[in-house]
Parts: C-alpha cells; sequence; structure tokens
C-alpha cells in the first residue's frame, strides 16, 4: 500500500452524481449542518491508494472509509464506499468522502458502440415527466444563485446532482449536463487547496446561465428539440483525418495542474485540440511543449505537431473536439500549413463547446504595464484600439517576456491568435502570433522552421526576429490609443456579484446612491435595455415579501432567478455581439 500525500482529495476516483446525492439524503439534519467541515478536513487528511485500487481515508481513530472504484475507475455504486463506524452507511465520514472526490461524468450504457457522426437530436417537445424534471433542476440551481457560489455547500450540490440524476432519467441530456457544470464550479469554489487562488467568475457566471436558461424553456413546453440534447458520446469520423498544427496553449488549472494545449484544423475548418496536462502546475506546462504526444504511436512532440500536421486513421474525438487515445486509433505525421493559409478570422468557428480562438492583424502602439496597447489592421489602415494582455503570468511561461518585447516596437504589424478576456471585450490574451503577409520590413521575420507563429507561452522572441529598424511610431500618440470598455461592465460586475456573494451580495447596488447614476451611464452609452435590468436586478435581489404583521413570508426564489437570467442573457448577447463587431471585421 502507498500512501499520498496529504491534500490529495483530487486524486480520489471520481463518484457518480446520484451515489453522493444518496449519501446527503442518508444524513440527518444534524450531520448535515457539518458536513462541509468534513470535507474541507479531507484536505489535511492523507488518503491510501493500495494495489488492489482502493483508496481508505482515515477519519478520526474509529473511521475508515475505503473506496473502491469498479473496472472504469469510478464509483458507481452506494456499496463501492464503505466506512468502519457503527453509523455506516448514514454516517458523516462516508458522505464527507464522497463529497471530496471528483464528479464523474455520465457514462454511456454498456455495449453503446461509438457512433460515426454526431448523435441527432429528436424532434419533439418536452414530456410531462421531462417537465417535472427540468421544475427540480430549476429549483436546485435557484437556491444556489441565491445563496451564491462561495457559500453554496456539499448539501446544496447534492440537491444539484439529485435533480441532475432524475433529469438523467428523463433524458434531458442537455440539462444534466450543465448541471453537473455548476456541481464542479461549485466544488472549485470551495477547494481549500484553491483557497489561494483568485477564482474567476466568467465560467460559474456561464454554466449558472447555461442551467437556468435550459431549465426555464423547459419547464415552459418549449418545443425546441435542442434543449432536450443527447447523450455527449465520443464519435469515429467516416474515414482519416487530415489535421493541420496551428499553435501551442499553456494550460495551468485548479489543483496544481499543468500541461499543454495544440490546436489543430482540418480542411474543412473544423478544430480539434491534443491535451497533456497532469498535477505539476506551470513548471509541468513549460515541459509539456515539447514533450512526447500521447497519440498511441504516434512519434512526435507537441512543437513539432504545432507546426506540422498528422494524419489520424480509427480517430476517436471527444465532443469538445479532442482526439483521443483509443485502441485502433493510428497517426502519421504529415506536412502542415504555414500561418500565411489561416485566414484570421478562421478560429472563430470552432468544433465543441470549448471558447473560440480569435485571430486578427494588428499594429503595436505601445507597452502597457504587462500588455501591449494597439490597433486592429483593417487593411485600410489601423482600427479600434485593443489591449493584448499575457494569457499567463508565471515567469516559467514566456508570455510577459514576448508581450513586453512586442510593446518596445511601435509601428509593428503582427497577427495574432488568441482569447478575448470574458471580462474585457476589447482585451485579447494572445496565445501566438506571426508576420503579416504584406507587411514588408514592418513585421515579424521568424526562422523557416517556425513556420511563420511564434507560441508566446513557449517561444522566446529575441532582436533577430524584429525589424533591422523599428517601423516607428503608428500616426496616433499612445494616449488616442487606449481601449474604451464598454458601460456594460457595471451589468457585468453585478451579474458576477450575484452568482459568487449570493442575493444579498446583489441587493447592496440597490441600496447605495450610486444605483442611479451607473444606470444614467448605461443609458447615455446606448444601452437603455442594460439600464433596466440592471435596476430591476438590483431592486428584486433587495426585496424581501413580509405579511400583515411584518414578518417574512417566505422567499421569491423563482422571481429572483427570473431577473437574474433575463439580466446574464442580455449580458452575454449584447458582449458576443460587441465582440463580433471589434475582432470578427
Amino acid at each position: 500500500m502507498t500512501r499520498s500525500r496529504p491534500g490529495t482529495a483530487p486524486s480520489l476516483p471520481p463518484v457518480a452524481p446520484e451515489v453522493f446525492a444518496a449519501a446527503v439524503e442518508g444524513l440527518s439534519t444534524r450531520l448535515r449542518r457539518r458536513l462541509d467541515a468534513a470535507v474541507e478536513s479531507l484536505a489535511a487528511t492523507s488518503a491510501d491508494a493500495a494495489e488492489d485500487g482502493t483508496y481508505g481515508i482515515r477519519c478520526g481513530e474509529d473511521a475508515l472509509v475505503t473506496l473502491a472504484p469498479g473496472p472504469s475507475g469510478t464509483i458507481t455504486s452506494p456499496d463501492q464506499a464503505r466506512c468502519t463506524c457503527l453509523l455506516s452507511p448514514r454516517c458523516l465520514h462516508r458522505a464527507a468522502a464522497l463529497g471530496a472526490a471528483p464528479v464523474a461524468d455520465p457514462a454511456p450504457p454498456a455495449g453503446t458502440a461509438l457512433p460515426t457522426a454526431p448523435v441527432a437530436l429528436p424532434a419533439r417537445g418536452p414530456s410531462a415527466g421531462q417537465v417535472r424534471a427540468a421544475e427540480g433542476l430549476w429549483t436546485a440551481a435557484a437556491a444556489v444563485l441565491a445563496a451564491g457560489i462561495t457559500a453554496a455547500g456539499a448539501v446544496a450540490r447534492a440537491e444539484l446532482l439529485r435533480a441532475a440524476h432524475t433529469a438523467r432519467l428523463a433524458g434531458l441530456h442537455r440539462a444534466e449536463g450543465a448541471a453537473l457544470d455548476v456541481v464542479r464550479h461549485l466544488r472549485d469554489a470551495r477547494d481549500p487547496q484553491g483557497a489561494h487562488r483568485v477564482q474567476r467568475p466568467a465560467g460559474p457566471v456561464a454554466a449558472l446561465r447555461e442551467l437556468l436558461l435550459v431549465t426555464h424553456r423547459l419547464k415552459a413546453a418549449d418545443p425546441d428539440p435542442g434543449l432536450i440534447g443527447a447523450a455527449h458520446h465520443h464519435h469515429r469520423p467516416d474515414g482519416p483525418l487530415r489535421l493541420h498544427g496551428v499553435c501551442r496553449e499553456p494550460v495551468v488549472g485548479p489543483g496544481a495542474l499543468g500541461g499543454v494545449l495544440t490546436h489543430l484544423v482540418d480542411d474543412a475548418g473544423r478544430w480539434y485540440t491534443l491535451r497533456d496536462v497532469a498535477p505539476g502546475g506551470p513548471e509541468r506546462a513549460r515541459r509539456a511543449g515539447t514533450a512526447h504526444v500521447a497519440l498511441r504511436s504516434f512519434l512526435s512532440d507537441h512543437e513539432r505537431l504545432s507546426r506540422g500536421g498528422l494524419v489520424v486513421t480509427g480517430a476517436v474525438v471527444a465532443p469538445d473536439g479532442r482526439l483521443l487515445a483509443e485502441s485502433g486509433v493510428r497517426a502519421t505525421f504529415a506536412a502542415g500549413r504555414p500561418w500565411a493559409g489561416f485566414a484570421p478570422a478562421a478560429a472563430a468557428d470552432r468544433t465543441g463547446d470549448a471558447p473560440p480562438l480569435t485571430g486578427c492583424d494588428v499594429e503595436i502602439v505601445a507597452a502597457d504595464g504587462e500588455g501591449v496597447l494597439a490597433r486592429i489592421d483593417t487593411g485600410d489602415g489601423p482600427g479600434p484600439a485593443v489591449r493584448l494582455a499575457p494569457a499567463h503570468r508565471h515567469p516559467a511561461l514566456a508570455h510577459t517576456a514576448n508581450l513586453r518585447r512586442l510593446g518596445a516596437c511601435p509601428g509593428l504589424r503582427v497577427r495574432v491568435l488568441g482569447r478575448v478576456d470574458p471580462d474585457r471585450v476589447t482585451t485579447l490574451r494572445p496565445l501566438a502570433v506571426g508576420p503579416v503577409p504584406g507587411a514588408g520590413a514592418a513585421t515579424l521575420r521568424l526562422p523557416d522552421e517556425w513556420r511563420d507563429r511564434a507560441d508566446l507561452g513557449y517561444d522566446r522572441l529575441c532582436d533577430a526576429h524584429f525589424p533591422a529598424a523599428a517601423p516607428g511610431p503608428p500616426p496616433r500618440a499612445a494616449a488616442d490609443a487606449s481601449p474604451v470598455d464598454s458601460p456594460l461592465r457595471r451589468v457585468r460586475d453585478l451579474v458576477e456579484l450575484a452568482v459568487t456573494g449570493g442575493r444579498r451580495a446583489a441587493a447592496e447596488p440597490a441600496r447605495d446612491g450610486d444605483r442611479g447614476a451607473h444606470a444614467a451611464v448605461l443609458r447615455r452609452g446606448g444601452f437603455a435595455t442594460g439600464a433596466d435590468l440592471y435596476a430591476a436586478l438590483g431592486a428584486v435581489a433587495a426585496r424581501r415579501p413580509r405579511d400583515a404583521f411584518g414578518r417574512p413570508a417566505g422567499d421569491d426564489l423563482d422571481r429572483y432567478a427570473a431577473q437574474w437570467l433575463a439580466t446574464a442573457v442580455y449580458l452575454n448577447g449584447t458582449e458576443a455581439a460587441l465582440r463580433r463587431g471589434l475582432w470578427h471585421r
């Protein structure tokens, strides 16, 4: 038996949602109140991994929890989690151990063959049973929203998981997936190992918006078949895949994860990724950039692949576009394409659920701290002002140093590919840069072996990659090139505050004297609907129904959740339109 280091709860086997939900349901009210503290205490407890694949977690002197996952490596049955205490299986130790483990993805039924194409959606609306399942998910999600992700504990997670399991049994695949996504964000928000990190609210906001929107429409018996969704299966494309490497993206995730994501595209413009992520943090992310590609017998590394290509036969593709190293997969190295062959906006259309990459040509204006001020090159001259910011700031990765070097060369024209910052529509976090075709001496001069691209997290730009003489400052001064963020920032702040801090936090702007001023700024900016929604969300958050004697008369969670949803949907749609207008010209 081997002993893991303390605080290795993420290394525990994943647990099926219904198993954890049933364990919490079996607890008494008194034990439920202690569940969050018990889950957090496991971060300081060692887990023993035995050679037979079981895990032992010591909970005090008289209690040992044993997790025995099945052949799939997942806890799928209640009898695979046992405790030696007298209260087992209705004990706090067992429920806490299951709550500390990651949530398993729903498994397809045994014997299900991999489809050769995505599963078609049924052309029908929800049944009565599906409407009831959606109502249960809406209620659980509304409770999470009212509490906020930092306060919604293990009991709230269990209620959401139980509703998600009911949705699965009812065939609501999209709603179930959205619920599991919210649960993972809840778990990350209360992870003691991640307490030192600044939690980005964009992920939880998007997850709750999707869950509430889908269940709201299902509750109303919306006949759109897309609301039912389809089970997420891996699939095998018809025929071999001919893929071209685009760039490498360092990955630094929660739980000290680190690795690399290599982006590829086929001749039809569909995007795929090869992922290599494991514990190790930024240092592993740096090393993974030149590591061997884990795709069966394929003999190459991520650096060579990102500038070349491959042909995959028998490919297995996950719903998010990941290429999987399953049995029967064969891959051979092939020539790639230079970056000049990729249209700047081609990355806006991406397969799967991952955020799209955005590409454009820009003209450097000046350094801006760790980032760069630039103007989008419209072809007819400099366009709107934007900001380029480091994708990662850790010194083990080269993003900050490379952007600093670019900022020191005003007038330089470069092609950039990256992700638009979810919090600021005018900020791009570039992953790779290259020369602008036809720009002559006013652009980068990269080595032939780099294939017209530099991965900003891995490759180091030096003097030899820049023009011998600086192109010179652009016609506009740097002071005139500062990006102007949309007044919608005020709406985003309130929407995010509601998710992270709950209803009480969202009510605070309604109590201060600046609410009217914020709404006025939105109206002056042309966002009259945004101003109305901003004011209404704060007012509904602050409203507390009372009876004739002044006593609390219940909580109108439905109304609050519906108002937040309306504001979040408006914000998402409007910001998407702003992004398209700015970046995809």
